[in-house]
């Protein structure tokens, strides 16, 4: 965009070439890439008002471009019916019930595996993606073309889709939502945050159509869910979808302990005895009258990063302790740098449930486990311990076995490709891989692991009898 006193960036479209052309191959020392628009248009020359217009011009630009990336997201759900994907009456159909991910009227279930596929993201944000290409482009087509000219940004199309989409038919009548779209869409363009429109619409919406809300509400409890969100440091963030008075309630009871322990001399910030509370309310460690419910954790751990016990020392789960040299490196380890005497080793990263760790809390883990003591590593008391050995380079799922079958393996050798197990252990064999690491391709690609895997994406170890 050529302007009085210099250049600006510009959105415009071009011919696209069915391969890339040949080029001969780049000199040493050289690095070919994309020429960056900084060094086209460099920002250093801007003054207060030059570096406004671009922030404009850059805004307008994201709006056209999101509104052609719905567009084509729009345009692959309609090559992508649903004409293979299984019926009611097919075996290995879907159960209604246990997934909150939406489906969509026409289009195959693998729809949204495809688009993160595509683009790299999850499957949450490409369920996202698709779910407000698919309204704006059918049922707010107002509200599409005016993100597409540029005069509202995604945040405040997501708002509308937010409270209107889906609404027609079956919710509330098509000439309500439109209505209510074109209401709101105007306070859209004269400025109103994202926030405040996505409660203003909604708010609309009930005043035309009060029984909508009771349709919104009970639609919404059926799509709620509970989910864990990684953090950093190790920790995490549990969040339950629920009713506002229920959330409320379940707040302030929370609030309420915590702040009884405080009063009786826990010194502890009030925040960190908040969760401490609520993870005791959900787990209840006391009350022995309910049936044991066990939960699946997967560790995968370096082995180095498992060293740390000294020989000689009894673990917490009552494990007879084993002489032996301390586990710690020395001079005689090929990793530890020579001439220096006794040195330790660099412990290595792990993960619990697919969040990166540092050893020292792979161990505190572990040993709360009851499962790291100086014998190696034990099944944790009223537990059991598996071992998926993987690729080091592929993170390819190997082998599933317990560890009398890794010593057992380790003191045979290699028998180059022994027989297929008997019939009789193969469904335990399945029972173990299923709850394996697993190499799904849509982990690959979207670094996300599936709540479950089917057995034909599994990789089963074969035993000799």
């Amino acid at each position: 965009m050529e302007t009085t006193g210099g250049w600006g960036v510009a959105l415009s479209v071009g011919p696209v070439s069915g391969s890339a052309p040949d080029r001969p191959p780049a000199e040493p020392g050289v690095t070919r890439r994309r020429t960056r628009l900084s060094e086209i248009v460099a920002p250093e020359s801007f003054d207060g008002a030059g570096c406004a217009r671009e922030l404009r011009a850059v805004a307008d630009m994201r709006a056209q471009l999101d509104a052609y990336e719905l567009a084509v997201v729009a345009r692959l759900a309609d090559l992508r019916p649903d004409l293979w994907d299984l019926t009611a009456d097919d075996p290995g159909v879907r159960a209604e019930g246990w997934t909150p991910t939406r489906t969509y009227a026409g289009v195959t279930e693998f729809f949204v595996d495809e688009v993160a596929l595509v683009l790299g993201i999850s499957r949450t944000r490409a369920d996202t993606l698709a779910n407000t290409a698919l309204v704006l482009t059918g049922q707010l087509r107002s509200t599409w073309e005016a993100l597409a000219d540029g005069r509202i940004d995604t945040p405040r199309a997501q708002a509308l889709v937010a409270v209107l989409g889906w609404q027609a038919p079956g919710h509330v009548d098509t000439d309500v939502v439109l209505t209510v779209e074109r209401e709101a869409l105007a306070w859209a363009l004269a400025g109103e945050s994202a926030y405040r429109l996505r409660d203003r619409t909604a708010a609309l919406l009930l005043e035309v159509d009060a029984a909508a809300a009771d349709r919104r509400r009970v639609q919404a409890q059926r799509n709620a869910d509970v989910q864990v969100r990684r953090g950093t440091d190790g920790m995490a963030q549990l969040i339950c979808d629920m009713t506002g008075p229920v959330a409320a309630a379940c707040r302030d009871a929370v609030d309420t302990y915590a702040r009884m322990w405080k009063s009786d001399g826990d010194t502890r910030p009030i925040g960190q005895l908040r969760a401490l509370v609520a993870a005791d309310l959900i787990l209840r460690p006391w009350d022995t009258s309910r049936e044991s419910v066990t939960a699946h954790l997967t560790v995968l751990a370096p082995l180095p990063s498992l060293l740390g016990h000294p020989a000689g020392d009894a673990c917490h789960g009552g494990h007879p302790a084993t002489d032996g040299p301390p586990t710690t490196g020395t001079v005689d380890d090929p990793r530890v740098a020579a001439g220096g005497g006794a040195a330790e080793v660099p412990d290595a990263c792990g993960t619990a449930d697919g969040q990166p760790i540092t050893a020292a809390h792979l161990r505190e883990l572990l040993t709360q486990l009851d499962a790291l003591c100086p014998g190696g590593l034990q099944p944790p008391s009223g537990g059991s311990l598996s071992i998926d050995l993987t690729d080091p380079t592929t993170g390819r799922l190997r082998a599933t076995l317990t560890r009398e079958e890794l010593r057992r393996a380790a003191t045979r050798g290699c028998t180059g490709h022994p027989d297929p197990p008997p019939r009789r252990g193969r469904r335990r064999l399945q029972e173990r891989s299923c709850d394996g690491i697993g190499h799904d391709d849509r982990e690959t690609a979207t670094g996300h692991r599936p709540a479950r895997r089917p057995a034909d994406h599994l990789v089963f170890l074969r035993r000799a009898r």
